[in-house]
């Protein structure tokens, strides 16, 4: 039985939704972003990070749902972005507006607090 127990537990951390995860950030296609007045969303995430995978979720429903907002995600252990960023975790979410850091928030995973955040810059 410990073993069963032990063995869903390792699924669940490793499930599909852990999976797909891609680096979309260009420093080039940021820039154009901003300089296009867009609401400029970041976020970092790691392999088989189960609160990155529940942000990045909330995050592609969010692009359906709020226009002239341009979205990004990269893989925290890209030192160079991160270090761009000032990120030290994954699961930290960033917004830009005006060519400016308006909002930072680590490990936020909840469709109404991070919709709130959206709101609040749209």
């Amino acid at each position: 039985m410990k073993k069963f127990l032990v063995f869903i537990c390792f699924v669940l951390t490793f499930s599909t939704k852990a999976i797909g995860k891609e680096t979309t950030y260009s420093k080039e296609l940021f820039n154009k972003a901003l300089s296009e007045g867009k609401v400029v969303v970041v976020s970092s995430w790691i392999k088989y990070c189960s609160s990155c995978a529940g942000q990045m979720e909330v995050l592609k429903k969010a692009k359906k749902d709020f226009e002239n907002m341009e979205y990004f995600a990269f893989d925290v252990t890209n030192k160079e972005i991160a270090k761009f960023f000032n990120v030290q975790y994954q699961t930290t979410l960033l917004i830009f507006k005006d060519n400016k850091e308006v909002y930072r928030s680590i490990g936020e995973t909840t469709k109404e607090l991070i919709y709130d955040a959206l709101k609040s810059f749209i």
